[in-house]
Order: structure tokens, then sequence, then C-alpha cells
């Protein structure tokens, strides 16, 4: 099916047929990786999630969920990301994170023009559709700053110009757990415009086997839709899939608990925790849920949409006390707890 025969000039719209298009587009990015059949339905379920922000200009919208891949090297990490470039025909930019990079290199600065006497903006690699921000806590803190305004407000300010990035923005990023030496922590005001924080595993023996058959080289990755089209699709799922007013609570219920366990009968987790869920985050998982809900086929939200995404979506945002580190628990371990806690309406 071509862009122009797709969606691209169809203004009447189905959940059978936009269902039919996220479905060929999944079946794509498998011809490439193998064995990360969650990873790529996760990253899908981002890139469709309408997340809602304000600009500096008082306006509200919607973007695509920003995602964190964390994992060692060699599990697809980066070909994943640029895999669903390819499908979705978008403009691609990776940069690799160092310590000694600057904002400038991923913003873009002022340059003087000697021919017009005047400076111009030259524009860094953040002006794309979808940024690759690899091993990004190998980045100084003060770099790791300079995409807080991109991913939240979907804008770049250089000098005394606010430039908007187009749409479809969508920053992937990826850290390695193992290294230990030359890398920062990323603070929690960043941790947190992530809309899930994916944790990229080995695939099994057969799927590794698997994988020595496939020719990458021999494959060829066809466009399925357009940048356009991704944006189409993102507010028609929004739209289209209802979320009932018990689901609404139930998120802020699950949220709430990281906050105050003892409300839930989980007292004892109040000492493994020292911060909960931020409000924001809320949005999040709602948006993530609509599209779970859709990738199963259906136009309402289950409170097993919000149980099968609210772990990736909460990891990386509560922080573990001294003592759950010491006793090795991890924050997995108490989302889960909290999660059976919670009733489900």
């Amino acid at each position: 099916m071509s862009t122009r025969d797709g969606l691209a000039v169809t203004h009447e719209w189905s959940a059978e047929r936009a269902a039919a298009v996220v479905d060929g587009l999944e079946s794509e990015i498998a011809k490439v990786i193998v064995g990360q059949h969650v990873l790529i339905r996760r990253l899908l379920t981002g890139l469709f999630a309408a997340i809602p922000f304000a600009t500096a200009r008082r306006e509200t919208r919607a973007g695509c969920g920003h995602i964190l891949l964390e994992g060692v090297p060699g599990v697809a990490k980066t070909l994943t990301a640029t895999t669903i470039a390819h499908a979705i025909s978008a403009r691609f930019q990776r940069i690799q994170l160092t310590p000694d990079l600057l904002p400038a290199d991923i913003l873009g600065t002022r340059v003087y023009d000697a021919r017009t006497a005047a400076f111009r903006i030259e524009r860094g690699p953040i002006f794309t559709h979808i940024l690759l921000a690899d091993e990004i806590n190998r980045a100084t803190p003060k770099t790791q700053s300079a995409l807080l305004e991109a991913m939240q407000e979907r804008q770049v300010t250089l000098a005394d110009t606010t430039f908007p990035l187009d749409d479809p923005f969508w920053v992937l990023a990826t850290q390695n757990p193992v290294e230990q030496e030359g890398v920062y922590t990323l603070p929690e005001a960043q941790l947190d415009r992530f809309s899930m924080m994916l944790r990229v595993e080995y695939p099994s023996a057969a799927e590794e086997v698997q994988m020595l058959h496939v020719r990458l080289t021999d494959q060829t990755i066809e466009q399925r839709v357009s940048p356009a089209d991704v944006t189409r699709l993102r507010v028609f799922i929004r739209d289209a899939v209802y979320v009932d007013d018990k689901i609404m609570e139930y998120i802020v219920r699950i949220g709430r608990a990281t906050r105050a366990p003892a409300a839930v009968g989980r007292g004892d987790l109040s000492e493994m925790l020292v911060l909960g869920m931020s409000p924001r985050s809320y949005q999040h998982v709602l948006a993530l849920a609509r599209v779970t809900a859709f990738l199963h086929g259906r136009t309402y939200v289950l409170p097993e949409d919000v149980k099968e995404i609210y772990i990736d979506a909460a990891r990386h945002r509560i922080a573990r006390s001294i003592r759950a580190q010491a006793e090795n628990v991890s924050a997995d371990q108490v989302l889960e707890e909290l999660l059976q806690a919670v009733p489900i309406p």
C-alpha cells in the first residue's frame, strides 16, 4: 500500500484501517529485528501515544512519547530505531553522546557570517523527526539539560529566537547499565520526560539462531507510512479509544500508591521509596494505555492495558531508598507489589 493510496490522502478513518496500517508497520520492522517483539510493540506504543504538552505560546498540543532504552551492547537498540525511521520515512539523526559534547553540538548555535556581516542560526541535529541519543548517560548534566525544552515543549530556543520542532518529534535514548566509569546519572527532571524506560534483554537461543539466518544486506525496508501519517494516526487513536472515568481513577490510585504505599495497605514499602510518580506521569500512562488497547484490537481501555505498560512507564520515575538498594529490591519488584495491592475497578 503506497502512501498516496493509504492514510496520507484519506480523511475518513476506521479502526480496522488504522489497525491494518499499524500491523503492517510492525511486520515491516520485524523483517530486520528478530526476537524483540515486545520491544517493537512498546516502541510503536510510544510513537503513537498522544502525550499532551503546552508551549510558550500557550498552545496545548500532543506529541510522541519519548523512550529510554536500557540494555547491553549488541541487542539491536540502534538498529531498531533506524529501522523504524526507514519504515515511516522520517528524518533521522543519531548523536553519540560523550563527556566533551556541548549543548551547541545538539541544539545549534549562532554563527557570524562575514559576507553579510551578521549572525545566522546554524541548526543542530535536534531538528529532525527521530533523534537517537546514543549512550545518553555519558553526557554531562549540562549537555543532558539541552534536551529538556525540546522533549517537553517540542521547541528549541537559540539566543533570543524560539524554533518549533517538526511533528512528529521523537527522542529515543539509550544507556548501558553495565558501564560505571565515565557516566552521569540522568536527573529526575529528564527521566520524567521519558514516557517509558524499556529494558532490552537478550533474545532466546532459538531467536539468536534465527538471527544468523537473516541476511540484513538482503533486507529492504519499505515505507509503510509517512511522518504526517504518524501524526494522523496518533490523533485518531486518541479520539477513537474510550477511557472510562474508573480507569482514570485507577491510574491515579496506582500513581499515588508510589507516594503513599500505606494508603493501599503496604506501609512496609514506604521505607523502600523516597520519590513517587509525578502527576505529569498520569497523562503518559493514560496515553500509553490507549495505544495498548488499540494494538489489542479494542476501542476501549481495560485495567489490563494499564497494568501491561505500567511498570515500563513507572520504573524510571520512582527513586528507591538506600535500604532498597542495599537489600537489592528493584524498582520493578516494588511496582509489582503495589499493582497487586491497588484494587482493580
